[in-house]
């Protein structure tokens, strides 16, 4: 198994390439800001033929370099449909203040192929099956995407804004809910392994069993941690 990431411009995003070997093809996960050269360059770097984009939520932070990044090489992106709108109007799902920040720089729109993503869904592509699970409350249409444990490797979560190391995604943007999230976080993260491999947002990798035994937010404690990106 390949799994390649690299943080991308402003909020630091962690986009992420993967495949089941060097020189094979591939899913990107999450092409934000400025991540266009960071794919080129992993792409060249270990051979791979990129085959669809995967979005694990809508916000610009993780998918303004969707639409260069599908057009290079053809390929559909696949986006939750509560989270669709945001691909063409991102303002509305950050606020004005957040979104004009980035919308003078950006040219915003849809890949010519967008296919939409559904709770609980099999996502089978480059050789890799992934599982979705709907993961509300930092957007409505946030997702995450799993990987099953093999002889290789244990099982890797790609939890977008859901889940952090030593915190969670923040709730108060358009679409966001703390409940939900919370909500989110019982019933996506919380039955897990031990084991899993948490590959988030944005910040260090971590695991299950460390976020259960030192996140705030997974122990539904009242306690404000520090939260990242957008």
């Amino acid at each position: 198994m390949l799994i390649a990431g690299f943080p991308a411009g402003a909020w630091g995003t962690n986009c992420y390439v993967v495949a089941p070997a060097a020189g094979e093809e591939c899913v990107i996960i999450d092409p934000g800001h400025e991540a266009t050269q960071g794919v080129e360059d992993t792409l060249a770097k270990h051979r791979l033929k990129p085959v669809a984009v995967i979005l694990t939520h809508g916000h610009l932070d993780h998918v303004a370099s969707v639409v260069p990044v599908c057009g290079a090489s053809g390929v559909p992106a696949w986006i939750h449909p509560e989270d669709r709108f945001m691909l063409t109007d991102p303002e509305k799902a950050l606020g004005r203040s957040i979104g004009a920040q980035l919308l003078g720089e950006l040219t915003i729109g849809e890949p010519d192929d967008v296919r939409e993503l559904t709770d609980g869904a099999a996502l089978r592509l480059a050789g890799l099956e992934l599982s979705v699970a709907h993961a509300p409350g930092h957007t409505k249409g946030s997702v995450t995407f799993r990987l099953p444990e093999t002889t290789e490797i244990p099982s890797v979560l790609f939890s977008g804004d859901l889940l952090f190391a030593g915190s969670v995604g923040r709730s108060d943007l358009p679409g966001g809910d703390p409940a939900e999230l919370l909500e989110s976080l019982a019933r996506v993260c919380l039955p897990l392994d031990d084991s899993t491999v948490v590959l988030s947002g944005h910040g260090p990798q971590t695991t299950i069993g460390r976020e259960r035994a030192t996140n705030p937010y997974l122990g539904e404690a009242g306690v404000t941690a520090p939260r990242r990106g957008l």
